[in-house]
Parts: structure tokens; C-alpha cells; sequence
């Protein structure tokens, strides 16, 4: 609670680290970030427009070559960054006039927050006023208070645009700015002049990392989903080449698994060729991302409608799903629309377009399913355990005890992400742990290739596929339980009483006219 109040009053004292917060919603997923016709928002005494943030390392040259073809180098460029402002507020000047309108462009680096503005001045104002400047404490009026880095005087960094005369459009000078300290990014565009209140903002900037054009935080993601590619590629060569030995045993339950595995295999590969075009061209490419996103989402279905069907007993104790079958379609179906459309908000289409309440209401469906799947899944484990107890087969019931322990222990890792992820997002507003924040993502793809792999060494094709398979039973009576038990020789009444018929049966006429004779005569 304290360490809440203590950054509420930052907020309070420094408005641009409150501007930081409310952007972060708007942030872009690419290295081309394009304005068109943006309206700038007004704070304190300035007014604003985010454009553009992301993590970038240090140019592997210290040359301040602005040329932006020069491998490993990082930087910014603006590209026909245009400002248009109202014609009311070009008319107000003369048509020789100079200097009649200025627009600033700020790039900082996010340690760097509290040196925009006059927070170090124990002040809420952006920009400086004549009362600061009769005080010493800023330089020019109309300009936003920035205090350079005494450990790198490059930032925060300035750029600024003029309106000349009359005209109400003004060009930003097409530069490159290198980056040569390893940092997440922030570019604002902001004016203090009241007058210009209308102005908007066409063009685009272009940020580029020492590798390619794939943001910082963005950049590991890629050679991990190489990486996962060649795990699910391995998978799929074990399980394949133990498919084809054991072909003439192979149950439904096979092919269910074979089609999860060939699915990652093609999800993992789909994303890693997206961002490697990604990396090079810094454009998420439309339909590279829509078949990755659809990968995606159908291997999230199938995976978890996989773990449904094999917690119900399908192809080990019950031979069909039965009436339940078009429950369980219903559901996979619903949770692929649910999945599908947040995964397309949160890969195609720009953050800028979507507000946290519509993201939100994306996200809940999606939780709501995967509480449900949960559910039906522990549900149908209770009553499939219970069964094979009570028919006294333990080999098949120990194979689910594995099982249930594995998913238990899969489902306690998972709500402990959940709250790091929370608490990792609530204690880094403003990305500062970029660097370690890939692994967030990468947590769930690889519990769901552990879920995977645990389920494919139990159920794995062999010789001796009676052990997980489906056996015709009569009579609630297991085959299986007798072979465990019969060394014992502690039959029950019944089992007992089906041999001795069973026997009866192999024997001869005459035996049983004698066995009938000798029982009179004990009568008698």
C-alpha cells in the first residue's frame, strides 16, 4: 500500500510518467510506425503524441553515420513526418513571418522519464513558462523542460520543426538518429503553444535494432520458436517412426495425438518464419500472421480437447464418447472463435485501435473456457479413476494416476505464472525488464510441449497395446484382475463359482453322471 501511494504522488508531481501509462495501451507491435492525420492530446500545459516505442540495443559502431543501410547499428529515422495545424492558427501571422509555430520532437530513454518536464523543478508543468525562466530554471519559453543526462548528454534527445508564415503544413527534415546506449524507447511529439490546439500529425517513423528491424523485447521470441521448431520436429520423428512400427496396434487415441504434434510442428515453424520476415522487412507480413494466429489457435483447441477426451477414458475405458460427443465439439468450437479473435487482436491489428476494455472483453471468454475445460477435465479424471478401481485394473489405473499427477502439477504452475505474470506487469508499467520478458510467452508453449510429451511416452504405440486400449467387458469383470489376483488364490464367490461352471462344461458326460451319483449317495 505504501509503495501505491508513493507512486501515485510521483504521478502527481511528474505528469509525463502518467503520460507513459496512459500510452502504454497504444503501443505498436512494428518498426514502421505510421501516423495518419493523429491528433495530439493535451497534458498539463503541452500537448502530445505518443510516437512509438520499443526496446533497442546499442549500435555495435560509436560512428555517427546517420546512414541507415550501416549493419549493426540501431536507430530512429523520420520519414515525411508531417505536422498540419488549423488555419486559424495560420492566419493569425504574417506571410514573411518566420518561426510562427514550433512542434518538438523527444526521444528519451525510459530511466531518462523524470528528466522531461519540471518534476526535478518540484513542478507539474511539461513546458517552460516565463515565471521558470525568470527563475533560472528553464532556458526558452514555449519549450519543453528537458534536463540532459549528465552520464549521456545525447539524451534525452530534441528535434525541432518550425511553421513558417503562413502555411499551414510543415515537413520534419527527413534525419537518422543513432542509438548507442542499449534501452526501451520513447518518441513523443509535442508543442506548448495553445495556438496550434487542432494540429495533427502524417508520416512515419522507422526503428531499426543491430539485428534487424524485430523489436528488443521481440527478438529472443524468434530463435526460441526456432528452437521449438526443432523439439516438435524430434517429436514428431520418435513418435512417427514408433507409429509405423506398431502400426497394426495403433487405436483412435493415436491419430488424435499424431495431429497435435503435426499442428505444433506447424504453429512453431509459422511463427518463427513470421518474425523473420518480420525482422527484415519491419512489417508484420498480413498473411504470414493470420495462418500463424490460425495455427495457433486450432493446436490450442485440439491440445485441449485432446487432454478432455483422454481424461474421459476415450479408446481406454469407454469405446465412444456417446452422447457427449457434440458437448465436447461445442465447446472446442466456441473456444477456437474465443481464442482466434483475441489472438488477431493481439497480432494483427494495431493496440492503437483497441481500448483496454475491448481487449478485456476478449480475454474473459477465453479464461471462462479454459476454467471450464479444467473442470470437465479433473471431473471426468475423478470418475475414470473410480471406474478402473472399482473393475480392479491397475495397470490401466496407474497409468492415470501418472497421468492426473502430471496435469495437477501442470495446472499448480500455471496459476503460479499467472500471478508472476501479474505481479511482473504491475511492478513494470513502463518495460524496463524488457530483456527478460519473452519468457512470459514462452512459459506456455513450453508447458503445453511438456503436456505433450508426457502424453505421448503413456500412451506411446507398442507391442502389448492392452495395457491403455479398450477391452470388451462382460459382467463388470476384468480378465486383468484375475491374472493380478489369481496368485494369491483369494478369489471371491463369484469369480470362483464362474470356473467351476467353466469347467463343468469341458467335462464328460460320464463324470457328471458319477459326480451326481457320488453327491446322492452323500445325501443318503
Amino acid at each position: 500500500m505504501m509503495n501505491l501511494t508513493m507512486m501515485l504522488n510521483r504521478f502527481h508531481t511528474n505528469p509525463l510518467i502518467l503520460i507513459l501509462l496512459l500510452i502504454l495501451i497504444s503501443q505498436v507491435n512494428g518498426s514502421i510506425h505510421d501516423y495518419s492525420n493523429e491528433a495530439f492530446t493535451h497534458r498539463s500545459n503541452a500537448f502530445f503524441f505518443h510516437g512509438g516505442s520499443e526496446a533497442l540495443f546499442a549500435s555495435s559502431s560509436s560512428s555517427s553515420h546517420s546512414s541507415s543501410s550501416l549493419k549493426g547499428n540501431s536507430f530512429i529515422r523520420f520519414e515525411t513526418v508531417t505536422f498540419v495545424r488549423p488555419k486559424d492558427s495560420a492566419a493569425k501571422h504574417g506571410v514573411m513571418q518566420q518561426n510562427t509555430g514550433l512542434v518538438e520532437a523527444i526521444i528519451l530513454e525510459v530511466k531518462d522519464r523524470e528528466r522531461i518536464g519540471g518534476s526535478y523543478l518540484k513542478s507539474d508543468l511539461i513546458c517552460c513558462d516565463p515565471e521558470l525562466q525568470n527563475d533560472h530554471k528553464c532556458e526558452n519559453v514555449g519549450e519543453v523542460i528537458i534536463q540532459n543526462n549528465p552520464d549521456n548528454p545525447e539524451l534525452p534527445k530534441r528535434i525541432k520543426t518550425f511553421f513558417q508564415g503562413t502555411k499551414e503544413e510543415v515537413i520534419m527534415e527527413t534525419q537518422t538518429v543513432q542509438i548507442n546506449t542499449t534501452g526501451m524507447y520513447y518518441l513523443y511529439f509535442m508543442f506548448c503553444d495553445p495556438e496550434l490546439k487542432g494540429t495533427t500529425i502524417k508520416g512515419r517513423t522507422v526503428w531499426r535494432n543491430t539485428n534487424g528491424y524485430l523489436p528488443g523485447k521481440m527478438a529472443p521470441l524468434m530463435t526460441f520458436y526456432g528452437f521449438m521448431s526443432l523439439a516438435y520436429l524430434l517429436l514428431g520423428l520418435v513418435w512417427f517412426l514408433r507409429f509405423v512400427q506398431f502400426w497394426k496396434d495403433i487405436i483412435h487415441l493415436h491419430y488424435h495425438i499424431t495431429a497435435v504434434i503435426a499442428l505444433g510442428m506447424c504453429e512453431m515453424a509459422v511463427w518463427y518464419f513470421e518474425y523473420a520476415n518480420f525482422n527484415s522487412t519491419g512489417t508484420r507480413p498480413m498473411g504470414i500472421t493470420l495462418w500463424a494466429v490460425t495455427f495457433s489457435s486450432v493446436k490450442k483447441t485440439l491440445s485441449r480437447l485432446l487432454l478432455l477426451v483422454v481424461s474421459m477414458g476415450f479408446g481406454v475405458v469407454r469405446p465412444t464418447l456417446g452422447g457427449i460427443t457434440s458437448r465436447v465439439l461445442l465447446l472446442g468450437l466456441v473456444y477456437f472463435i474465443a481464442s482466434e479473435a483475441l489472438e488477431l487482436v493481439e497480432h494483427l491489428g494495431n493496440i492503437n485501435d483497441f481500448s483496454g476494455k475491448t481487449k478485456l472483453v476478449l480475454v474473459l471468454p477465453v479464461v471462462c473456457l479454459d476454467s471450464c475445460f479444467i473442470l470437465w477435465i479433473f471431473s471426468s479424471l475423478s470418475k475414470t479413476l473410480e471406474k478402473l478401481q472399482t473393475r480392479r485394473n491397475l495397470a490401466k489405473l496407474e497409468l492415470y494416476r501418472k497421468f492426473t499427477n502430471t496435469l495437477a502439477v501442470s495446472v499448480l504452475l500455471s496459476i503460479a505464472w499467472i500471478g508472476f505474470e501479474l505481479y511482473f506487469n504491475a511492478t513494470d508499467p513502463l518495460s524496463e525488464l524488457w530483456q527478460i520478458a519473452w519468457i512470459i510467452p514462452a512459459f506456455w508453449s513450453l508447458l503445453a510441449y511438456a503436456l505433450l510429451l508426457v502424453i505421448c511416452v503413456l500412451w506411446a504405440p507398442s507391442r502389448n497395446p492392452t495395457r491403455y486400449a479398450y477391452l470388451e467387458e462382460t459382467d463388470d469383470f476384468d480378465e486383468e484382475g484375475i491374472s493380478l489376483t489369481s496368485g494369491v488364490a483369494k478369489m471371491s464367490g463369484d469369480v470362483a463359482t464362474k470356473l467351476e461352471r467353466k469347467e463343468r462344461k469341458g467335462s464328460s458326460a460320464i463324470d457328471l453322471a458319477l459326480e451326481e451319483d457320488i453327491e446322492e449317495d452323500k445325501r443318503e
